[in-house]
């Protein structure tokens, strides 16, 4: 019996790091890694996020859902939560692996447009994804400014990178830079950097 279920969680292991590698070779400035992020890495970014605020989470480039599926164990519910993703392959296995949550395809550099008539929605927390390292620093500080207008006050995004830095510099807009976490437990090794405006809450 727990051989068989070793055995079932190996093959879906494998099949999500495969649909996330084809996804890598499709759209590589889309896809940050080679391998989905780690459950532990995934545990950390959505131990950002406060349930009990009632608001609904934004998270972006959810991938193959390692996050998704993180976000929804610290017990938000599926219709509080909003996953962008760019990947059409990547939001018809979302949409089946996780049905309730609202899963969108779209740009999360452009969520106006994506989000729609919910782009006034605000947010208790948002974690990304988006591998920013692929996009110049101006478009980086932009997507973090944008992000913080949609949160209260001291509310974080937690923005997960494969570089030594945050990918967002300091100085650089209205908001504060916080290094979160190392984990070597991922593939690559990852950082996690945290951005808000006002005090923590």
């Amino acid at each position: 019996m727990a051989h068989g279920k070793l055995r079932q969680s190996l093959a879906r292991r494998f099949d999500e790091e495969l649909r996330f590698f084809k996804g890598w070779m499709d759209k590589p400035r889309a896809v940050g890694a080679i391998v989905p992020t780690s459950g532990v890495t995934a545990r950390k970014m959505a131990s950002v996020v406060n349930p009990a605020s009632g608001l609904p989470v934004l998270e972006l480039g959810p991938g193959t859902g390692v996050i998704t599926k993180a976000i929804l164990q610290v017990g938000v519910k599926p219709e509080n939560l909003w996953s962008i993703e760019y990947s059409e392959d990547f939001v018809r296995h979302l949409r089946n692996a996780y049905p309730g949550v609202n899963i969108i395809q779209g740009d999360a550099f452009d969520l106006d447009t994506t989000l729609g008539d919910r782009r006034d929605t605000v947010f208790d927390s948002v974690i990304s994804g988006v591998p920013l390292l692929n996009f110049p620093v101006e478009r980086r500080v932009a997507y973090v400014e944008d992000l913080l207008d949609r949160l209260p006050p001291g509310r974080p995004i937690v923005q997960i990178t494969y570089g030594p830095v945050s990918p967002v510099p300091v100085g650089r807009g209205n908001y504060s830079v916080e290094h979160f976490d190392f984990i070597l437990r991922n593939i690559p090794p990852s950082r996690l950097w945290i951005y808000r405006r006002g005090p923590a809450a």
